[in-house]
C-alpha cells in the first residue's frame, strides 16, 4: 500500500510529448524499484519501463519502449516518464507501482495488488 501518485497527463495531438511525474509523500522513494505501467481501454495491464534505486533501467516483456525514457530524481523524490512521439494507440491510464514484497527490485504486475488511481492519458487528433 504504498502512497504513490502520478501526475502529468493530459490530452495532446499525435506525435506530442508528455512528462509523466510519480511521487510520493511522506516516504521517500530513493531505495524504491519504480515501473511505469499501463492500461488501455479492452486491454491488460501492461508494463513499460522499470528503474532500480541504483538507476538501473530495464523494459518489461514485449513492451514497445522506443519512445518512452524512465529516470528518477532523487532530490525530487520524482521517477518520470518520457514519452515522445505519441500515438492514439499510447492513450491508457498510466501508473507507477512498487512491488511491496520487495521494493528494491523491479517486479512484474502480479505481485501489485494496489494500484493507484493513475493518470489519463489522451492522444487524439
Amino acid at each position: 500500500q504504498v502512497p504513490l501518485v502520478e501526475f502529468g497527463g493530459g490530452s495532446v495531438q499525435p506525435g506530442g510529448s508528455l512528462r509523466l511525474s510519480c511521487t510520493a509523500s511522506g516516504s521517500t522513494l530513493r531505495y524504491y524499484a519504480i515501473g511505469w505501467f499501463r492500461q488501455a481501454p479492452g486491454k491488460e495491464r501492461e508494463g513499460l519501463l522499470c528503474i532500480s534505486p541504483d538507476g538501473d533501467v530495464s523494459s518489461y516483456p514485449d513492451s514497445m519502449n522506443d519512445r518512452f525514457t524512465i529516470s528518477r530524481d532523487n532530490s525530487r523524490n520524482t521517477v518520470y516518464l518520457q514519452m515522445n512521439n505519441l500515438q492514439p494507440e499510447d492513450t491508457a491510464v498510466y501508473y507507477c507501482n512498487t512491488d511491496p514484497a520487495d521494493v528494491s527490485a523491479c517486479s512484474g504486475v502480479t505481485p501489485m495488488n494496489y494500484w493507484g488511481k493513475g493518470t489519463l492519458v489522451t492522444v487524439s487528433s
